[in-house]
């Protein structure tokens, strides 16, 4: 073992110690959790870059980032796939250029943090890279991208992120744009509706060339937050497998935003891999109609639609943060924070469904991830803890955690 890794085992144990000061991480008896995790490739598919203008309702409990060097460093961290994402705006060309400056500033500010701390930090676009990384005691930083409104309808701009070494592609984000229809439509306030559930039918003309041109540079496209019908062009498209970054499985938690199982099922067909989310929205059980009643009591008591895609839909369109505070908290009183354990039911279910070579884990900390005993990077070995318990192998677990990706980005580099 080499002294990389035997300082990662005991930042690890360090960790699960603290985690089980105030939960049940517990290593079985045959089998360590530190060693296993600390042996693993281990590895988010999707976290936001915190930027001056991020919400602090996204951030950690101390105000910076959930993938803050420290935190990814106490979760045994080897890579995070960081997305240069924009926010909808307006599909004017003022909104498109507002967006594509987002996505800008969060390239800067993701290229200045590697640049600043070199002995932390590195970017990768293999797993190579990833390895020598990790053996050199860096974290990886492997770009993604999201929401093509940034684009400005230019699908040569993709060739520049490629060059900038993005290599993961998604096109929506909340609501549809000219080049895709959302699995999250959006609401109109002045209308007081959501959008047509299909604008293009899943990938307009765009769409489609803007999918051709990722899969002939070699990128891999994303396709968390696209509709069910973009979803399955997108498989029918490309030539390499299909990453979903951070989506969880609809079957379970029927939210718009989670995948059915046709879409998990081509998915698995391309090779690719679905990401599971640490995302309490994306993994309550709606099943209930008493409890979906209650949610609709709950937000149209904080002035909301009670036409939602997920419980917590649009309540960042609240105007104050205590109206919005007040809101989460009613919220989350009914329907509960979910858990490692449910996360790991989401693991179960796409391993069983295609195998356990297409799951992985991303988290969409800083926007919106983070889950009772996973809130933060650091709480990462409680993931495997709970695979651990649920006799998942050694092997297995380094694919969830960072095999399976690192097999897909191999698939692309190597094509």
């Amino acid at each position: 073992m080499t002294a990389t890794r035997i300082h990662k085992m005991a930042l690890v144990g360090a960790a699960i110690l603290g985690l089980a000061a105030c939960q049940a991480v517990v290593p079985t008896a045959d089998r360590n959790v530190a060693d296993i995790h600390a042996n693993a490739i281990v590895l988010d598919a999707h976290a936001d870059i915190a930027i001056e203008a991020t919400s602090p309702l996204y951030l950690g409990a101390d105000g910076r980032s959930k993938v803050a060097a420290d935190k990814l460093t106490a979760g045994g961290f080897d890579a995070v796939v960081m997305a240069v994402a924009a926010g909808p705006q307006l599909r004017t060309a003022e909104g498109s250029a507002k967006a594509r400056a987002e996505a800008a500033a969060k390239l800067a500010a993701v290229q200045a943090r590697v640049a600043a701390n070199p002995d932390t930090f590195a970017f990768a676009t293999s797993s190579d890279a990833v390895r020598a990384n990790s053996a050199q005691g860096q974290i990886s930083i492997i770009l993604g991208f999201q929401n093509a409104q940034s684009l400005e309808g230019d699908i040569d701009r993709l060739d520049a992120l490629y060059a900038d070494g993005v290599r993961l592609f998604a096109l929506t984000h909340l609501g549809h744009n000219d080049f895709a229809d959302s699995s999250r439509p959006r609401f109109d306030g002045e209308t007081g509706k959501y959008e047509v559930t299909e604008e293009h039918g899943g990938l307009s003309a765009l769409g489609v060339a803007a999918v051709q041109r990722i899969d002939a540079l070699g990128g891999l496209v994303d396709v968390s937050q696209l509709s069910k019908a973009a979803t399955l062009q997108v498989a029918d498209l490309v030539t390499l497998p299909v990453i979903a970054s951070h989506s969880n499985v609809k079957a379970l938690s029927d939210v718009t935003r989670n995948l059915s199982d046709e879409e998990i099922d081509r998915i698995g067909e391309t090779g690719g891999v679905v990401h599971i989310a640490a995302f309490s929205a994306y993994l309550v059980d709606l099943s209930d109609p008493d409890l979906k009643a209650q949610i609709r009591d709950v937000r149209l008591a904080a002035g909301l639609p009670e036409t939602y895609s997920y419980p917590y839909e649009l309540y960042w369109e609240l105007k104050s943060d205590e109206e919005k505070i007040t809101f989460l908290t009613n919220m989350r009183a009914l329907v509960g924070r979910e858990t490692v354990s449910r996360m790991v039911d989401h693991i179960d279910y796409v391993a069983d469904r295609i195998g356990v070579d297409h799951v992985g884990i991303g988290t969409d900390f800083n926007h919106g991830g983070g889950i009772v005993g996973f809130e933060e990077a650091d709480g990462a070995a409680s993931v495997t803890a709970e695979l651990v318990r649920r006799g998942y192998s050694d092997e297995e677990i380094n694919k969830i955690w960072g095999g399976n990706f690192l097999r897909v980005l191999d698939a692309a580099a190597t094509r």
